[in-house]
């Protein structure tokens, strides 16, 4: 039977390198340039994008407890129609995402307007306002609902009371009903307003100059994507991290003895 061929003097093919994550003795290389924060106009940016998040979540804010406010209270009271309005409110905006709602109030609302309110807006800074109006109109309805729980959360021998010392129902509300509730609503009211905090970030997809659009910033023109959001991100627990420590105080100042459970005892 005749032999198979030898192969020995035949020339061997190179072996292809290991991929580059296998190959032996490689590093990635990255070096870390911290002075990229404060030097140059680094720092003038994270400030002001700083500045303008807090402004923006202050006056989304401001909507935002306004509108839980009402919505919550009417969501509560026995007359029919103003229940289904708040209801229609809460369950409309509620359960859109707020990305949607960011464009819709930059690219749909302003066209709308009268024109002296559009040249207003686009003198004013048109995407900060639209990021404020959505920003307070989503976390409104969020907020409603806690406002919401919290009432109902009350006895209803309260309100019972009130209207029997001669206080009307608006009376009642507004001197008894909801002062109770909002002193009972501060730990999720807190996280609410945590969530509006962070949730302001998004504006960033609308040219809002805030925190996050200027971290990204100080990355495109720096080429040092790890220093930027670093800093982004302990400025932002900064801020979560100090007000959740002040509402924690709030809390336990105005604690109500038997209907929060983190009263403080010695009170």
């Amino acid at each position: 039977m005749p032999r198979p061929a030898s192969h020995e003097g035949a020339p061997r093919l190179p072996r292809p390198p290991p991929p580059p994550a296998t190959r032996r003795g490689s590093v990635v290389s990255y070096t870390f340039k911290w002075s990229v924060l404060w030097t140059g106009q680094s720092g003038q940016w994270l400030l002001q994008g700083l500045l303008t998040t807090l402004e923006l979540s202050a006056i989304a804010w401001l909507i935002a407890v306004a509108l839980g406010i009402l919505s919550g209270a009417l969501r509560t009271v026995p007359i029919a129609p103003l229940r289904w309005a708040a209801t229609f409110y809460v369950e409309f905006f509620r359960n859109v995402p707020l990305l949607v709602w960011m464009f819709f109030w930059y690219f749909g609302v302003p066209p709308l307007l009268p024109r002296f309110v559009q040249d207003w807006l686009f003198n004013h800074g048109v995407e900060f306002w639209a990021a404020t109006i959505a920003l307070g109109v989503y976390h409104g309805a969020r907020m409603s609902e806690v406002i919401r729980s919290g009432i109902q959360s009350i006895p209803r021998t309260q309100f019972e009371a009130s209207l029997a010392t001669g206080l009307t129902t608006l009376q009642a509300y507004r001197l008894v009903i909801l002062p109770v509730a909002l002193r009972l609503i501060v730990p999720p009211g807190t996280n609410e307003s945590l969530n509006l905090l962070k949730n302001s970030s998004v504006a960033l997809t609308i040219s809002v100059a805030e925190l996050t659009f200027q971290t990204r910033q100080i990355e495109t023109y720096t080429a040092k994507a790890i220093e930027a959001l670093t800093a982004g991100t302990l400025i932002y627990l900064a801020l979560c991290l100090s007000i959740a420590t002040i509402m924690a105080r709030v809390e336990r100042a105005y604690a109500i003895p038997g209907l929060i459970a983190r009263a403080d005892p010695a009170g």
